[in-house]
């Protein structure tokens, strides 16, 4: 493959285009990794309608959510960042954000990485102007390069995951440390009753992530029925609660509470992406409960609220913004392990690439009519 295919966004709105660029030279700690599979996150979504609260160097290449094999390699490459031996024909996935290691947060408050002051980002800061432009998901390869950028992190996927699968880890992994943040602080216990705001890739996910780590009840508030509630249902929901039947959140507060019991659920974890959901949410609790917040990954504007009742109820509240280093390979077993006990090539709705398709996948995503767009640059990896 002497040129390799990439596809650019000029701006928010813009559609996409695809370019095709130079197959580069791997340097010794460098590798090109060709990709079967890159989900649309809703992260995507939000950068292409503007809400991405900082600058960004456009044109760039969206697209983090992606899982590859390593088809080059340089000699010095040897393993992945947990010590697992690389080789050509490996299977691995990258996270967008990669923390430096060298940072105040990094070193002073390694549990909060996340929040590292020079992060490698793929899928978001590196610019397609940026040599040899390689830098996201929705392109047929990507190039990473620990010489060039020494916090780029690398993860091995197990031998015998099909790369669609592999692609959901990323997702996953946000979802499982969210949780985590509560369990740690007493407020995620055994058997819990939880409530998952959103039933977008996310949401479902979430669901996934609460049955294994324990919750004795999941409830899931979204919309629409098909394919979303549908799918929630499959992934373990309980029940679901309808945005389009149950309109206003007065209908929606009783619905949940009569559904969880009086007194509201000990968990809500709201993964909606819009701001209205915290007033409600935190109605959805019994008094004393915890509120997770990790949906608002960009900033789609503020809502009113009230306080008061947070203070009121005795809440306890939680942001929880992407993972760590650390945190991924518990994403990826936790994927491993559940593989078969969860219908996750169900949530993916897959689309060659091809600039009207990768337009048709973000549109479709957008209008809800899937719930996770799954862009497949090469076919033959993907493990359809």
């Amino acid at each position: 493959m002497a040129g390799i295919r990439v596809a650019t966004f000029a701006g928010p709105g813009a559609r996409p285009e695809i370019r095709t660029v130079k197959r580069p030279a791997i340097p010794s700690k460098a590798a090109l990794v060709q990709i079967g599979a890159c989900g649309i996150c809703g992260t995507d979504l939000h950068i292409l309608k503007g809400h991405w609260p900082k600058p960004l160097p456009w044109p760039f290449t969206l697209g983090h959510e992606l899982a590859g094999i390593i088809v080059e390699k340089g000699s010095e490459l040897t393993e992945d960042f947990m010590g697992k031996p690389l080789e050509v024909g490996s299977k691995l996935m990258l996270p967008p954000l990669m923390p430096c290691g060298s940072c105040y947060y990094c070193v002073h408050y390694p549990e909060t990485a996340n929040k590292c002051l020079t992060p490698v980002y793929y899928g978001r800061y590196l610019g397609f102007d940026k040599a040899p432009h390689l830098w996201g998901g929705f392109a047929e390869m990507v190039y990473v390069d620990l010489g060039m950028l020494p916090g780029t992190k690398i993860y091995k996927l197990p031998d015998d995951m099909p790369l669609r699968l592999g692609a959901l880890s990323e997702p996953l992994t946000s979802c499982i440390r969210a949780f985590n943040r509560a369990r740690k602080i007493g407020a995620f216990p055994w058997n819990a009753s939880v409530v998952i705001q959103g039933t977008g890739p996310i949401g479902i996910l979430a669901i996934a992530a609460a049955r294994e780590m324990g919750a004795g009840r999941v409830i899931a508030v979204g919309a629409p029925e098909e394919p979303r509630l549908r799918l929630a249902r499959a992934f373990g929901a309980e029940a679901t609660v309808d945005l389009e039947a149950f309109t206003t959140p007065v209908e929606r507060i009783a619905k949940v509470r009569g559904i969880v019991g009086g007194f509201g659920a000990d968990l809500v974890m709201d993964c909606s992406g819009h701001p209205s959901a915290g007033p409600e949410g935190i109605e959805f609790l019994r008094d004393g409960g915890c509120y997770v917040e990790m949906g608002q990954f960009t900033d789609a504007g503020a809502i009113e609220t009230n306080w008061h009742r947070i203070c009121t109820k005795d809440l306890t509240v939680l942001g929880s913004w992407a993972f760590t280093a650390n945190d991924l390979p518990l994403g990826v077993d936790m994927l491993d392990q559940a593989r078969d006990r969860y219908p996750f090539h169900e949530m993916q709705t897959l689309y060659d690439f091809t600039e009207t398709c990768l337009g048709q996948a973000i549109d479709d995503a957008m209008a809800m009519r899937t719930v996770k767009s799954t862009l497949i640059p090469n076919p033959e990896l993907a493990g359809i």
